[in-house]
């Protein structure tokens, strides 16, 4: 098959260096200026969603999914910089892993993801 993996993910925003710099930030997601970072090699899941779900926002097209290795870290960090981390028992799944969400300063909803690892 050709494809080995996302090689990037493109959106739209009203401030991309501001949004640029708070993924790097928070989430130590890409680099200022361009964007760049190594990801480590795990799971991905690529799945369109109907578009009635309501799994998120029925006014965004999209959520991102970002795997963490330490989601209970990661949201405290979070929230002591004045994030909202939204964590729900029924989000997590056995086998899978536990969630929790938040919205990056435009809004746009990303879901944090800590796989379940195994025994």
């Amino acid at each position: 098959m050709g494809v080995t993996g996302i090689g990037g993910f493109f959106f739209r925003a009203r401030d991309p260096e501001a949004l640029r710099a708070w993924y790097a930030e928070h989430l130590g997601v890409g680099s200022v200026p361009y964007g760049m970072w190594e990801t480590q090699a795990g799971p991905c899941v690529f799945s369109p969603f109907p578009a009635t779900s309501d799994y998120f926002a029925a006014d965004r097209p999209w959520m991102l999914n970002l795997r963490v290795d330490d989601l209970d870290d990661l949201c405290a960090r979070l929230e002591e910089a004045g994030i909202a981390a939204t964590r729900d028992p029924e989000w997590d799944m056995p086998g899978v892993g536990r969630f929790a969400r938040i919205h990056d300063p435009e809004g746009n909803p990303i879901e944090l993801w800590q796989p379940e690892q195994p025994a």
